[in-house]
């Protein structure tokens, strides 16, 4: 399901409860007043690898606009609570920001779980709000202020298991049964519906198909179910910290079906990688950018050397590739946006960006009607020859090659799985 259903009632109460301080009158801006753009950020927790990434990136960004004159002749200045990576500290957090911060602007924090429960405090406001990384959120809500930072196409459900399954679908011979895992939860719910649909398409058998508790903390007996049920393939829908217990506990058991891998966020997090180093190998994975010649978007380079070159400061992922591009390119679009439009009116912020092509560090943006993005540009790749404790063989391509989309391939398959040494 694109949105758990009993979260909606919690954010609608939070946003009623604060909706008697909208009443206050607006002060109008004075000319020098900053442009505030406010949003929750998971810093502790689960999520907050990517969610202080994602501060980096938009402090960058926000050095860049100011040093070019601001937000419609402001200074601009982020606004932002930790959310400790949990759903239900979100709607408070967004309806604080609106009456009582009262920001200019909101954008989300990373990740699915943590923008549906926004939705509603958002859309009571009638705001324009940018999606860092979530998946089929506004398939429910269907909001046409909703603009969706990640590249899955306009049927975003399908995105994180349509290129594993039909890549899946080249080995020779051609598998026939498939286990499907992933945490009850927003993300891995939305995911899991997606990839029964194209499991169907493709005419495989289900041989599994359950949901753990997002607080697992041990994924043996999970694993070892899964073995039972002999697939030829496994797919798998999760998280940063279950990403990383499912591949401990697959590589505990000894699991080895003829694929394994999915939409399992964290892999591609450099500190994961490193964590997990060779017990990567062979895993197929979901992901959104590689340093490869195909991806050389112009100012993509620029950006991720000045990232890199305070990443440890700020004690972030120290490569950035997987979510500090598009953290910056939201900004990119907003600002685009705002100045072009001459005015906050977020109905007009709304209609330029439905219109409009936005040149990004991340290649071109066009959105669809539904607020995703027009076409699909998800990746999925091979880990390949991983070697313990060393970060430079990810700054290139070799180790991490591209299986899917076919035009932006890079490396052989090296399935079945079973062959890969560890």
């Amino acid at each position: 399901m694109p949105f758990d259903r009993r979260r909606l009632g919690f954010a609608l109460a939070a946003g009623l409860a604060a909706a008697w301080v909208g009443a206050l009158v607006p002060v109008p801006a004075r000319a020098a007043d900053p442009i505030k753009i406010g949003f929750s950020m998971s810093l502790t927790g689960g999520l907050s690898g990517g969610g202080k990434s994602v501060i980096l990136a938009f402090e960058l960004w926000k050095e860049d606009v100011n040093a070019k004159g601001g937000l419609l002749g402001r200074p601009v200045e982020l606004v932002y609570y930790d959310d400790q990576s949990n759903p239900a500290q979100v709607p408070g957090i967004y309806s604080k920001l609106l009456d009582v911060d009262k920001v200019d602007l909101v954008v989300s924090a990373y990740a699915t779980n943590q923008i549906a429960p926004a939705m509603p405090i958002v859309m009571q406001k009638n705001k324009v709000f940018m999606a860092l990384f979530g998946t089929g959120v506004n398939d429910t809500f269907k909001y046409d202020k909703y603009f969706q930072i990640l590249p899955n196409g306009k049927e975003t459900r399908l995105a994180p298991s349509l290129g594993f399954l039909e890549t899946a679908m080249t080995m020779d011979p051609k598998p026939q049964t498939i286990a499907l895992v992933g945490a009850d939860a927003e993300y891995a719910q939305t995911v899991i519906a997606g990839a029964r649909e194209t499991v169907q398409r493709l005419g495989l058998k289900v041989v599994y198909d359950r949901s753990y508790p997002p607080s697992t903390v041990d994924y043996t007996p999970i694993v070892r179910a899964i073995q039972a049920a002999n697939p030829d393939i496994v797919f798998v829908a999760s998280y940063p910290p279950d990403s990383v217990g499912m591949v401990r506990a697959a590589n505990e058991i000894g699991l080895k079906p003829k694929m394994f891998g999915g939409g399992m966020i964290g892999l591609a997090f450099t500190p994961i990688k490193l964590q997990l180093g060779p017990l990567l190998n062979g895993i197929v994975a979901y992901d959104v950018y590689e340093p490869e010649p195909t991806m050389k978007f112009p100012g993509i380079d620029e950006f991720l050397k000045r990232y890199q070159e305070r990443a440890a400061a700020a004690g972030v992922d120290p490569l950035g590739y997987y979510l500090p591009p598009y953290s910056y390119a939201e900004m990119q679009i907003l600002a685009q946006a705002v100045n072009a439009v001459g005015s906050l009116d977020h109905g007009k912020i709304a209609a330029y960006i439905h219109a409009t092509k936005f040149a990004t560090i991340v290649g071109d943006v066009k959105f669809a009607d539904n607020g995703e993005w027009e076409k699909s540009r998800v990746l999925f790749v091979q880990y390949q020859n991983i070697a313990p404790n060393d970060i430079n063989q990810f700054r290139q391509g070799g180790k991490v090659v591209i299986l899917y989309p076919p035009e932006f391939r890079s490396g052989k398959f090296m399935y079945p799985y079973s062959d890969i040494k560890r």
